[in-house]
């Protein structure tokens, strides 16, 4: 999943606005999905390539390709066909089923596992069975109760041994959260953290879009059992 800064953001501000205020956080992803494959609205992350930080990393030698990954809330797959690339055993998932099918539809030859699955309600046999658990800007377009369960919920995925990588809109702790996407505070980035989950890089940067965004590149460890 990627981020632009430029895209119209109007339908999805409108569809999540009316999804929160609904008492369903989630239930908005599929609408923009339905919409934008009938051509109405426009997914504005849907880059149709891998997140640059997401390859930024992969370069400087911090991807393995070994053992298991998961991409959370996978949208249209290129992250995910990205890490399968460099070797992983990949599964991708999507709350919204038009997103798993539209990403069925554009690798038929993929390796990748594409499933329908919340990141709010896990599977249980997926938790702590991962060796690289891929976040990116899933958290930033929730709030509350969600973005504190879907945080603890990433964490838990990561298996011993295994890491987790977020990438996210940062802004400061007293800064306005503004409009969906919601960046993520220090404070949150630092809520990955749970049990044994380990911070082992925390980094914001500036991305290369015009106007520059901040970033978060946050890269978590669990020690081996």
């Amino acid at each position: 999943m990627s981020d632009r800064s430029t895209p119209d953001r109007s339908t999805a501000r409108r569809l999540a606005a009316e999804s929160v205020a609904a008492g369903e956080p989630t239930a908005w992803f599929e609408t923009l999905y339905a919409a934008a494959e009938q051509g109405a609205a426009v997914v504005p992350w849907a880059d149709l390539e891998p997140n640059p930080l997401l390859v930024r990393w992969a370069v400087a030698g911090r991807a393995t390709g070994r053992g298991r990954a998961v991409v959370l809330g996978c949208g249209l797959g290129d992250d995910a066909e990205y890490l399968a690339g460099l070797g992983y055993d990949v599964v991708a998932f999507d709350i919204a089923p038009t997103a798993v099918a539209a990403a069925r539809r554009r690798f038929p030859s993929t390796t990748v596992d594409y499933r329908v699955a919340d990141l709010l309600e896990l599977p249980p046999d997926w938790i702590g069975a991962f060796d690289l658990v891929l976040e990116v800007y899933t958290v930033q377009v929730l709030l509350g109760e969600a973005r504190r369960t879907a945080i603890a919920n990433s964490a838990a995925l990561v298996g011993p041994g295994g890491r987790l990588l977020v990438l996210a809109r940062a802004r400061d702790s007293d800064g306005d959260p503004g409009q969906m996407p919601w960046p993520l505070t220090r404070a949150e980035i630092d809520a990955f953290a749970v049990g044994d989950l380990v911070a082992t890089d925390v980094d914001e940067v500036l991305d290369d879009e015009d106007p520059p965004v901040r970033r978060w590149v946050a890269e978590f460890h669990r020690p081996s059992a």
